[in-house]
């Protein structure tokens, strides 16, 4: 994509703790990310990769909750890539952010495995089923390689004992499992619902490598009421920093 000056807008995000350099149009940073970044469980001294870290919306909002954190992300669109580097900037995070593409897989990068390695990856990985959201869309949701080499990727990514935390379709939770399964285990999900009267859209997925405790499926999140304010307050108090997603 081409994200040229004049098309890129800054917005606040965790209350005004972060400032966030994003395209005006096409794929932004919302509630997903938002979501993923809480539920990093990142502390300080801990170093985090990012797998397709975009404009480093989830980044900056880790930086903003762990101090002390060692940040790198992964993003093949260099215009991105650049940006999450201003972004990292901007925030006075300890980033590094790379332009390469997971399809290439983690030892290309040249890097010893992380604490902890996050992804939000494209949700859909055939184009007959996905109708496009607009051409700045298409890249961040449609995945070239499908979602057997994103999470392989995240595999080789960590360190024995080390946590691997997704946000995606709910409907693919049982692929997720099946393809984290050789290589890690004790597995947390949690499922996210917009409505609480609605079947769960989202999953947040976290797998321990060579993790053998048993599954745990945790208490579900709901992102909206029926009227009222715009999000409940546990996910407003997730937007703005003030809640994390423990596991």
């Amino acid at each position: 994509m081409d994200a040229s000056a004049d098309e890129i807008v800054e917005n606040a995000l965790m209350g005004g703790r972060v400032r966030l350099l994003q395209p005006a149009k096409g794929y932004r940073a919302g509630m997903d990310a938002a979501l993923l970044a809480a539920a990093a469980g990142a502390g300080s001294g801990d170093r985090v990769l990012e797998a397709g870290c975009g404009a480093g919306g989830v980044l900056m909002q880790i930086a903003g909750r762990a101090p002390g954190v060692s940040l790198t992300g992964l993003e093949r669109d260099p215009a991105m890539a650049e940006l999450a580097r201003r972004n990292a900037s901007l925030n006075v995070a300890d980033a590094e952010i790379l332009t390469g593409d997971v399809a290439k897989g983690f030892r290309a990068l040249g890097l010893k495995p992380f604490d902890i390695a996050v992804s939000n990856p494209p949700f859909f990985d055939d184009p007959g089923a996905l109708r496009a959201p607009g051409p700045g869309k298409t890249e961040a949701w449609m995945a070239d390689d499908g979602l057997e080499a994103w999470i392989g990727f995240l595999l080789k990514a960590v360190r024995e004992g080390g946590s691997i935390v997704m946000i995606h379709r709910a409907d693919r939770l049982a692929d997720i499992l099946a393809l984290l399964a050789p290589k890690a285990g004790s597995f947390a999900i949690r499922p996210i619902h917009a409505f609480a009267d609605e079947p769960a859209k989202r999953v947040l997925v976290r797998a321990i490598k060579t993790g053998k405790a048993p599954l745990r499926l945790l208490p579900a999140l709901r992102l909206h009421d029926r009227g009222g304010a715009k999000h409940t307050a546990e996910a407003e108090a997730i937007l703005r920093g003030e809640a994390g997603l423990g596991w």
